[in-house]
């Protein structure tokens, strides 16, 4: 079952209230997206920890109703 683009976001700004997150459905199907997260809290992180970060706000969903997704993440220029 897929998983709306909006569902994706709510649980990232869940986890990283900061976060200005933009997310592309690439196939219109619900199932492949590319994901781009920006958030202070990455700060002193190792880019697989940010990916982590974001991995564990989806709470499992990764890989199930989500199959797909092209991850971004940086930190903001005023961070």
């Amino acid at each position: 079952m897929p998983m709306a683009a909006a569902d994706i976001e709510k649980m990232i700004r869940e986890a990283l209230p900061d976060a200005a997150v933009r997310i592309d459905d690439l196939r219109g199907d619900g199932d492949h997206y590319a994901c781009h997260v920006a958030s202070a809290l990455f700060k002193g992180k190792s880019r697989v920890q940010q990916h982590q970060m974001v991995y564990a706000a989806l709470k499992g969903r990764m890989g199930n109703e989500l199959h797909a997704m092209a991850l971004q993440t940086e930190i903001p220029a005023d961070a």
